[in-house]
């Protein structure tokens, strides 16, 4: 890997000054990661919807167990971006195999409950390694920063739950004049309940559309910061630059 071909510059940075430079780098990116996003996100929500008869909770819960294997896509994009290039579905389609179906089954059971997965996930799905290198490098990476994972998985966990509590509380403000303590008794008993699961989903959708790929771009920039570390990403890319090796 030519390390001077990041369109990141590489230095040592503190832990959340990393996770802020994933933001950053998202942000920079969001047209290329958020359409290659939709892409998938969109029709893994219709499906969960479908579910809606099957059983009130299961739309949430699939939404939430699908959330690794889209995260997929996201890391697709990211990791292109740091080098600078744009990606668009039709890119996105002519890898599916290696993004959407590479690893599918590790991916939506050990690897979906990892606490850590944001930070782990480009280790499984952009190295390349197999069997006991790839636990190694994955151990290798996660030495002395698991607080770090955890602690980033918690923090979007709590702004996740947030937003979904503020886009269901939406409800109520934008409700009539006079009809705010009748809406919300009607929505908390069981004859309301069949809409507050389903206008929940569609809120727990929208929120994980616009912040799960912030909490990818966070991990993932965590990721780089660690193999800078190890690695001296950021030395070797500052001599290829000044001597144009």
């Amino acid at each position: 890997m030519r390390v001077d071909a990041f369109a990141i510059r590489l230095r040592p940075r503190g832990n959340f000054e990393a996770a802020d430079l994933g933001v950053r780098l998202c942000q920079s990116a969001a047209r290329s990661v958020f359409s290659c996003y939709l892409v998938v996100l969109i029709p893994v929500t219709l499906i969960a919807l479908a579910c809606y008869q099957i059983a009130d909770w299961l739309p949430t819960l699939v939404l939430w167990w699908s959330k690794s294997w889209l995260d997929r896509t996201i890391l697709f994009a990211l990791s292109r971006a740091a080098f600078g290039q744009a990606t668009t579905p039709r890119e996105l389609w002519r890898e599916q195999r290696q993004v959407w179906w590479r690893q599918l089954f590790l991916t939506l059971t050990l690897r979906r409950l990892s606490p850590w997965r944001s930070f782990t996930q480009p280790v499984y799905q952009l190295e390349g390694l197999r069997a006991k290198e790839l636990y190694a490098r994955v151990r290798q990476i996660r030495s002395g920063r698991t607080r770090v994972g955890l602690a980033l998985t918690s923090a979007f966990g709590c702004a996740e739950t947030a937003i979904v509590l503020g886009l269901l509380s939406l409800i109520v403000w934008f409700a009539p004049q006079g009809y705010e303590q009748s809406l919300t008794k009607m929505l908390f008993t069981s004859s309301g309940s069949h809409v507050l699961d389903f206008v929940s989903t569609l809120s727990y959708a929208a929120t994980i559309g616009f912040l799960e790929p912030f909490y990818m771009a966070s991990g993932f920039a965590l990721y780089l910061n660690r193999r800078a570390e190890l690695e001296a990403w950021d030395i070797e890319q500052e001599f290829r630059r000044a001597f144009g090796t």
